[in-house]
């Protein structure tokens, strides 16, 4: 029996028969920046999610820090690696809604394009030397807003990626990646899960890799915490995803319930109070941010060692210029420049 040829048109009439009427249409979509001829076989949202697994921000992940710098283990979560554990979850949670699967998906794999190397070590110092180049006191309540890395992501996927030209993405892809964090919100329903995938993830995939690293033990957790969500990584994973989508389903928006919510929230404060600002966790970071922070003074101080790429889409500000070309950066190739620029070198062969 001969398969049968699904095209576009076929499966945009799939989503307006089988998903909800809450969920966002590829269809129906508010358009690009740049209008585009449709796709024989692929939904609008189904060639974002493309665009961005095609992207060079994408695949830069790989050797991004997700909490951990330059560990020694082969097994430590990287950015990509919490990106595709956003994906699913976030598709998970879509799918049993009868949300937008594609546009769910293509959200939760741009959320972290515009993430800095050494992970938030390396945001918190891009935002004290823009605030320093800019003129801005360091403890003007301005400084958080110098630079956030989910208005990176969206900078990457309009401006950065192809010489200045962007990915062309939807609406609702640039507003689902630009809301994923903090008290933002998205406009879609599916926006707004990536939102609770990413907390979800971290949450669970942090405790884990700090168990991995000796710096925790599952007995340390808090008990409350442990009484409502459960005591493994994949108990608590189960637990905050039904949850999501029983307390969803009965609401008008993507939401938890209050103990349940409560218990990831004490969980989160509790990583934040035993593992992000642990010793052992900041001797690193102070290493990457001084490696960082001098790398920006470098190239502010020798502008004309900017790559072309980002100077042309810069306006004139060097600050921009510099900044855009360090948050792109990964872990290792931070490393490496700073290498060649202030370790000595042997001569000869």
């Amino acid at each position: 029996m001969a398969m049968e040829l699904v095209s576009r048109e076929m499966q945009e009439q799939r989503e307006h028969d089988c998903l909800s009427g809450d969920a966002a249409l590829s269809d129906a979509t508010e358009g690009r920046p740049h209008s585009s001829e449709p796709d024989v076989l692929r939904s609008e949202y189904q060639r974002d999610r493309d665009k961005i697994l095609h992207s060079k921000a994408f695949r830069r992940l790989s050797h991004k820090t997700q909490v951990f710098i330059a560990p020694k283990g082969d097994h430590f979560r990287t950015r990509l690696t919490h990106t595709l554990e956003v994906a699913q979850i976030a598709r998970t949670i879509a799918r049993a809604l009868g949300l937008n699967e594609d546009l769910t998906e293509a959200i939760a794999l741009g959320h972290d394009l515009g993430h800095t190397p050494f992970g938030h070590a390396g945001e918190e110092v891009l935002r004290e030397r823009i605030a320093h180049y800019r003129g801005v006191p360091a403890d003007d309540p301005r400084v958080p807003d110098l630079f956030r890395h989910n208005e990176q992501s969206v900078r990457v996927v309009e401006v950065l990626e192809h010489d200045g030209a962007g990915l062309n993405l939807t609406s609702e892809v640039r507003d689902g990646i630009a809301c994923h964090t903090g008290n933002l919100k998205a406009e879609t329903l599916e926006g707004r899960i990536v939102g609770k995938a990413d907390r979800i993830a971290y949450v669970n995939h942090d405790i884990d890799d700090a168990i991995r690293a000796g710096l925790l033990d599952e007995l340390d957790l808090p008990a409350s915490a442990h009484e409502v969500l459960g005591t493994s990584h994949s108990a608590r994973i189960e637990t905050l995803v039904l949850d999501t989508v029983r307390t969803s389903a009965q609401a008008d928006d993507i939401r938890l319930s209050p103990p349940v919510w409560d218990a990831m929230m004490e969980l989160r404060a509790f990583l934040f109070q035993t593992i992000y600002r642990s010793e052992p966790v900041m001797v690193e970071v102070r290493k990457a941010q001084r490696l960082l922070g001098a790398l920006f003074d470098f190239f502010m101080a020798h502008p004309g060692r900017i790559p072309d790429e980002f100077v042309r889409v810069a306006d004139g500000d060097d600050v921009r210029a510099v900044t855009d070309f360090l948050a792109g950066m990964t872990d290792r190739y931070a490393v490496s420049l700073f290498q060649d620029l202030y370790v000595p070198c042997a001569f000869g062969r």
